[in-house]
């Protein structure tokens, strides 16, 4: 690190100390750049490292796991070890022998990584996912910052650290890591259909998924959109937000929302490309949406667990933007990217308790403008007090 890229701290990192007590194996996933190499080498700045991307190591893992793993006898990081998924299995037999030696794993493949870890170090390793900086994490940086900067610049750590700028970092992000990560997972042969579907996602955020729609416009199967929609998931790219639902109530929607992991690489694929244009698109909205809903899913995976966010649709089109499971009920959170409050933005909050009125812990609008005492009962927060 220099003095022009200091080091951001992670909120994620108490959780895994806490679990490095029990675990003798940390595996740490997200999307690529999001920071999972630098929160480790910064816990455990004594540990050897390793990374699978680079072509020489890889070929040394592929051919003697065995040998490479005990070369380093206090443990070791092994970074985007989705790459050589056998050494699982070596670093298995490992820890059951030598329960002190500590192993630190991180990928950017969710699907194929989980798995073989819940396969091969089932109960020997604590499991987080790292996305990029959540809106508290930038705190300290974002001082001179509009919301349309930050809905613009993202929350890779490259840019808030001064390594790089948007204009530069997601068009290499798209090309490098969305192009290669297709290919690996899946054989994609129409790359340029596939980047279309990818941009139509992004001009779908905050809207209900339909795949045939999409196959319609795009001229391929449902079958393929859905496999293109596991690539985009897999690599951390976009979240799919569940519907609310209980077993008696049949009228409500089934489908889930779509939303991208981070707004800066929405906004590229939308052509938004300053702050300037995203205070004008017709997006903005959207994207202030998804930033909320991304910061609130950031926050569930920074204490290590497991997310319990879904919306609210009912067949009459009242809905709620976020419900946060608290307990035997939910937080109802209203969304809004409006700086001004208007008494007309509590109505689906409302309407829900109506319906579930035992599921109801706390209603908030989250806006633009500032925070005030709550109006009959419900919470009106400010972007950057929420959460």
């Amino acid at each position: 690190m220099n003095e022009t890229s200091p080091y951001i701290h992670r909120h994620i990192a108490d959780s895994i100390t806490e679990a490095a007590r029990y675990f003798s194996v940390i595996t740490l996933t997200g999307p690529r750049q999001s920071g999972k190499s630098t929160l480790f080498r910064h816990l455990y700045p004594n540990v050897p490292y390793i990374n699978l991307e680079t072509p020489d190591t890889r070929l040394i893992a592929k051919r003697d796991p065995k040998s490479l793993l005990n070369e380093y006898a206090d443990g070791l990081i092994i970074d985007e070890v989705q790459h050589i998924p056998e050494l699982l299995s070596y670093i298995q037999t490992i820890v059951d022998d030598e329960p002190n030696r500590r192993y630190y794993l991180t990928g950017s493949s969710q699907f194929s990584l989980l798995k073989t870890v819940n396969q091969s170090l089932a109960g020997r390793s604590a499991v987080f996912e790292l996305m990029p900086l959540s809106l508290s994490e930038i705190s300290d940086l974002r001082a001179d910052k509009s919301i349309d900067d930050i809905l613009y610049s993202g929350f890779y750590p490259a840019i808030w650290s001064g390594k790089n700028t948007p204009s530069l970092f997601y068009p290499s992000y798209n090309k490098t890591y969305i192009e290669r990560d297709v290919r690996t997972i899946l054989e994609v042969k129409h790359l340029d259909a596939f980047q279309r579907f990818v941009r139509l996602c992004a001009a779908r955020i905050g809207s209900i998924f339909n795949a045939s729609e999409l196959s319609n416009e795009i001229g391929v199967s449902v079958n393929t959109i859905l496999a293109w929609l596991s690539v985009l998931q897999a690599s951390y790219l976009i979240y799919l937000l569940p519907p609310f639902h209980t077993n008696t109530r049949k009228r409500l929607t089934k489908s889930p929302k779509i939303y991208f992991t981070d707004s800066g690489l929405a906004a590229y694929l939308l052509d938004i490309d300053s702050p300037q244009i995203m205070n004008r698109d017709k997006m903005r909205g959207h994207l202030f949406e998804n930033m909320v809903i991304i910061n609130a899913l950031k926050a569930q995976l920074n204490k290590g667990k497991t997310p319990q966010l879904y919306f609210y649709r009912d067949s009459n089109g009242n809905e709620v933007d976020l419900l946060v499971k608290n307990g035997s009920a939910y937080d109802c959170i209203e969304i809004k990217s409006s700086a001004t409050f208007h008494p007309s933005f509590t109505k689906g909050l409302d309407l829900f308790e109506k319906a579930f009125p035992d599921l109801v812990a706390q209603k908030s609008v989250v806006y633009a403008g500032e925070t005030f005492p709550g109006i009959d009962g419900t919470k009106i927060i400010n972007i950057f007090d929420a959460f």
